[in-house]
């Protein structure tokens, strides 16, 4: 496999099978590391994920003071730090990575210390404004040291927390959410969140009421409408804490098995927080055989060798649904994904690069503001050039073109090391 570094040649393959331990989940894995750092006492973290993401929120913990040993493999023994940063002022430098950016900047919003949060240029395209409206409501001290509502961005020491309620708009991203509740329990007061609008990417938030329960932090909650953070919330040490396989990296081979053979994924299954798990559910209704346990999923194809065409509301599902647009061109018909606006905020805006990429695959592509329906062509297109934006899930999602029986290029495959450095050699061990 392989040209020059920067492009990798996937030759023409036509079954999938075998079996992936997948590795740790990048949501599971940024905030418990957070979760950690803030926590009274010492956690284990088993299975943490390596990868750019958690390497940025390591950095960001080491260079605010907190302690972090490896303990050998995968695992970390963080120190917790009882909610107050040893290091009171410090320049960050967080990538392109949301699950560290936006928690970091509500928990360093509201813990007296001044500091600048800063990433690469596309961070910098990534709003943030509904989530700092939110903490200057909560008396945090932010500004914008480049264009309004985006990073980078200035932390100043904050006023006294006196909001016993918080609103913040729910449609944008969930990490907003995620953050907020994060960090309100830093302040030891009773704070209500409420959420304006459709609340986006729900079962991210499940993730984070879970895991803070986790660290002792219960947060009372009405549907989707609002969350309160009980008065004198702190975070407590669980001793020992396992990340789970990511989900959404599950998704990539998954559908390998449903599009050419049988593929089980290890490390996730019906015990899962993650939402992404559904994904599995979406493969079933294409026609795909799913099969699962407490720690694992499989995914078989249909008889026939044709998934079904689908229409679906994916906003419970938003980064595995990717995927689905993928193995829409294996479907007997025209694919449609809905609700799925949030794409066109994340690494990329996923709708535009995803219709543009499908159709050098001779797909027909038709993107809506939060839409995106597909029709496979009668025969892929072989060696096509695929363009995958500094986006990890540009480039994994589309290696599946190459069960089609079609070879295929990715460009910039490196990106990849955003969640799972080593994918590609993965996939390759799954693909005949």
């Amino acid at each position: 496999m392989g040209a020059h570094v920067n492009t990798l040649l996937l030759s023409a393959a036509h079954h999938a099978g075998g079996t992936v331990k997948l590795p740790g989940s990048k949501s599971i894995s940024n905030r418990t590391l957070l979760l950690a750092a803030l926590a009274q006492g010492d956690t284990q973290v088993i299975d943490l994920l390596h990868s750019d993401d958690t390497e940025h929120m390591l950095k960001a913990l080491h260079t605010l003071g907190v302690t972090v040993q490896n303990t050998g493999g995968d695992d970390r023994q963080v120190s917790g730090v009882n909610g107050r940063f040893p290091i009171a002022q410090a320049d960050l430098f967080l990538g392109n990575a949301g699950t560290a950016f936006r928690p970091l900047t509500a928990v360093l919003a509201l813990s007296g210390g001044r500091y600048q949060l800063s990433g690469v240029p596309r961070m910098h395209e990534r709003p943030i404004g509904d989530l700092v409206d939110a903490l200057r409501q909560a008396g945090a001290d932010i500004e914008y040291l480049g264009a309004q509502g985006f990073p980078p961005l200035q932390i100043k020491p904050n006023a006294a927390h006196s909001a016993s309620k918080i609103s913040i708009r729910g449609d944008v991203s969930s990490q907003f959410l995620t953050a907020l509740l994060m960090a309100l329990p830093l302040t030891g007061q009773l704070t209500t969140i409420e959420v304006i609008g459709e609340l986006t990417s729900k079962p991210y938030i499940e993730i984070t009421l879970n895991l803070m329960a986790r660290f002792g932090v219960k947060v009372e909650r009405d549907g989707w409408k609002s969350f309160t953070i009980p008065a004198d919330s702190r975070y407590l040490s669980p001793g020992i804490i396992h990340v789970e396989g990511d989900a959404s990296s599950a998704s990539y081979f998954l559908a390998a098995g449903a599009i050419a053979g049988m593929v089980k994924v290890e490390g996730v299954g019906t015990d899962s927080i993650q939402g992404d798990i559904r994904f599995a559910e979406a493969l079933e209704k294409m026609g795909a055989t799913i099969s699962s346990g407490a720690n694992w999923i499989s995914a078989s194809s249909p008889a026939n060798g044709k998934l079904r065409a689908l229409d679906m509301d994916c906003n419970h599902i938003p980064d595995a649904a990717m995927t689905l647009a993928v193995a829409a061109l294996f479907a007997d018909g025209t694919t449609t994904l809905r609700n799925i606006a949030s794409w066109r905020v994340k690494e990329t805006d996923r709708i535009s690069a995803m219709a543009t990429e499908l159709r050098k695959v001779g797909a027909t592509a038709e993107e809506g503001a939060d839409y995106l329906r597909i029709t496979p062509p009668a025969k892929l297109i072989a060696n096509a050039q695929i363009d995958t934006y500094d986006d990890h899930r540009m480039a994994m999602c589309f290696s599946l073109v190459n069960l089609g029986g079609v070879s295929v290029t990715i460009n910039d495959p490196g990106c990849v090391a955003k969640t799972f450095p080593d994918y590609f050699e993965r996939y390759a061990s799954i693909v005949t």
